[in-house]
């Protein structure tokens, strides 16, 4: 194991670097120029209510138009333009094209309801040992009892399958690399994730650090006119300089071309996170956040972020297999007895309903505004950074 960790190491530093051939990341200024020309980007993470996980998504045998058709009607109807949709490395190497063919089916229906997604390729939560096929049903009472990892570990340690991966990332980005109906390319979701409630993943994040380096490079390669990222969400201090950056999250930083972040926490924190983020003078995306019990809400944050012209990604959407309306302390205490007080993820209920109506109301409401404007609000604020804010 320790050869192995010093072998991912060494890798890191390598590949960190990047490739003669890869278009490099873009500049201030053109990051700058990109977010421009956007809306105020605001949206959820998306899975449809009928699948678990995205291999349930994306499978031919469980993929399901009409459902995700539905539901991106009623992000639309609340004025969200944009989601944020996981694949998986699996799924390219089951059927390469017919992959390609349900992505493009839905870019379509997104386009058809203004919708432009950011799309994941890697991830690093929940069960790290994925697998084709019908997906188990979902634990009762558990959220997200069903997500699984990509690669996931086995896949991690086994260096014969660095070429898929690569094929992979190129092969989907490369098919959809000029597309205007794609957003960006979330490489990998929270990489130094520990998924701790999973045993057995000593040495996971060396190896995923060495993999997150080359697929930025592998990415690159397709030379897409969308944004690369991946967001930093765990730690307290981001800043440039003085902060306290961890090995992943300086390669997150330096490689992005967009900055993401997650923040599930109380609006105050959600604001300090933000302005740590603004000398790095790129668009921020935060592409994580709103948990209720958490003290991340619609309410607190979303204002605050539309303030500095951040873009807004809660996590899930319609409630349905993840059972994310759940809480994480679901997986310590299942809520097979009872319902949860308040829902911790979920803007609508399986019907079509919104679970809170003045939360939908208010995310019209901010949707339709203009840049930075938050209704009601004085519109005079200080500028700081790049965010051009009124």
């Amino acid at each position: 194991m320790k050869n192995l960790l010093l072998a991912a190491l060494a890798a890191t530093s390598a590949l960190t670097a990047g490739t003669a051939d890869a278009r490099p990341r873009w500049t201030e200024a053109q990051a700058t120029a990109w977010y421009a020309k956007q809306p105020w980007l605001v949206g959820a993470n998306y899975t449809p209510a009928s699948a678990i996980n995205q291999l349930e998504m994306w499978q031919a045998t469980t993929w399901d138009p009409k459902r995700i058709d539905y539901e991106l009607g009623l992000a639309q109807g609340i004025g969200m333009n944009t989601m944020r949709v996981f694949l998986h490395d699996q799924l390219w190497v089951q059927d390469p094209e017919g992959f390609k063919r349900r992505v493009d089916e839905f870019l379509t229906m997104a386009r058809a309801h203004g919708i432009r997604p950011l799309f994941v390729l890697f991830d690093s939560c929940w069960d790290p040992d994925p697998k084709l096929g019908p997906q188990h049903p979902p634990i009762p009472g558990v959220h997200n009892s069903g997500w699984v990892q990509g690669p996931g570990l086995p896949g991690l340690r086994d260096r014969s399958r660095y070429p898929a991966y690569k094929a992979y990332v190129q092969g989907i980005v490369g098919a959809f690399a000029k597309d205007d109906r794609i957003l960006g390319w979330d490489v990998w979701n929270e990489p130094d994730n520990g998924a701790d409630q999973y045993k057995g993943q000593e040495g996971k994040e060396p190896l995923v650090r060495a993999l997150l380096a080359q697929a930025f490079d592998w990415a690159r390669d397709a030379d897409p006119s969308q944004p690369l990222t991946s967001g930093v969400w765990q730690h307290d201090d981001w800043t440039p300089t003085g902060g306290k950056l961890s090995p992943m999250e300086k390669l997150q930083l330096g490689q992005s071309d967009v900055i993401t972040f997650h923040d599930y926490s109380w609006p105050e924190t959600f604001e300090a996170r933000v302005r740590q983020l603004l000398p790095y003078n790129r668009p921020i995306l935060c592409t994580e956040y709103m948990a209720r019990g958490n003290g991340s809400t619609f309410d607190g944050s979303l204002p605050i972020a539309k303030r500095y012209n951040v873009a807004m990604m809660n996590w899930g959407f319609v409630d349905g297999k993840t059972q994310t309306r759940l809480p994480w302390d679901s997986w310590k205490k299942p809520y097979v007895m009872e319902e949860p007080t308040i829902w911790f993820h979920e803007v609508f209920r399986a019907d079509g309903t919104p679970y809170r109506k003045a939360e939908t109301d208010l995310i019209r409401r901010l949707s339709a505004a203009p840049k930075t404007v938050v209704p009601g609000e004085p519109t005079t604020v200080p500028q700081s950074g790049t965010r051009r804010r009124r």
